[in-house]
């Protein structure tokens, strides 16, 4: 049960980081393009980061300690990102949810209100979030279940902030924009549920879980974030605002873990 705590707690007090970095929309600020891009790359720069250093890596070192072997360690990492890869595909197609800008996608459902395809939307992209921190926690190493929760909340700030201004531009009041931000961050508590109460319960799972975890991030970020960071010509600053959040990840995962 302590394990079940902290991985919801963490990865609730990372979820409400989107709503802190959505502050700025409550009082008129705007933010450039450029910084835009920057800052979601920077966030796909951290959940890289978590991705190998806080969950692969480990979940090798867990399936080595179980089966005495490398190989078969990385095998099932190796399978875990694949599952992880296709389970956040497959809620890609059949969940109706709209993107910012590429539109609807997934199934169609024309009578969904547009704000419950945003809602769709972001708990397709932040649930992987908090079952990695669930999945930290719940392996039973409260240090590194701390960096992913603290990297991720990191990432979030700016993502809010992306979501709102995004919103704002298509009309949303302020306060409606930041309601929405904020509830992006709701969502990841679930997954930290799933996540830690998976592993507590059964600690074979805990290689294959940290892998899928893994394999869901990977797939939000390439298949939304980056694509999202090269759409206007901001390449350079969306690839150094990548390479801080992965170093900044880094520098945490080895100060905290």
């Amino acid at each position: 049960m302590e394990i079940l705590f902290y991985g919801v707690t963490a990865s609730l007090l990372a979820g409400l980081m989107t709503g802190v970095g959505a502050l700025p929309v409550l009082f008129g600020r705007s933010m450039s393009r450029g910084w835009n891009d920057t800052l979601l790359g920077f966030a796909a720069g951290v959940m890289l980061a978590a991705s190998f250093f806080s969950l692969i890596l480990p979940g090798i070192e867990a399936g080595e300690t179980q089966h005495g072997s490398i190989r078969v360690a990385a095998l099932i990492s190796g399978g875990g990102i694949v599952l992880g890869v296709l389970a956040v595909a497959a809620l890609n197609e059949l969940v109706p949810h709209e993107h910012f800008l590429l539109g609807r996608e997934g199934a169609e459902v024309e009578v969904l209100a547009k704000i419950w395809l945003f809602v769709f939307a972001i708990t397709i992209h932040n649930f992987p979030e908090g079952l990695a921190v669930g999945v930290g926690f719940g392996g039973g190493n409260v240090a590194n279940g701390i960096s992913l929760a603290t990297g991720i909340g990191l990432q979030n700030a700016p993502e809010g902030l992306a979501v709102a201004v995004a919103l704002r531009g298509q009309g949303y009041s302020r306060r409606h924009a930041f309601t929405v931000a904020t509830l992006t961050g709701l969502v990841e508590p679930l997954g930290g549920l799933v996540g830690a109460g998976a592993v507590t319960l059964s600690e074979p799972l805990l290689p294959w879980a940290l892998a899928f975890a893994a394999g869901a991030m990977i797939y939000v970020i390439s298949h939304e974030i980056i694509p999202e960071t090269h759409r206007h010509g901001h390449q350079n600053k969306a690839t150094a605002g990548l390479t801080v959040g992965l170093v900044l990840m880094l520098m945490l995962d080895v100060t905290l873990g």
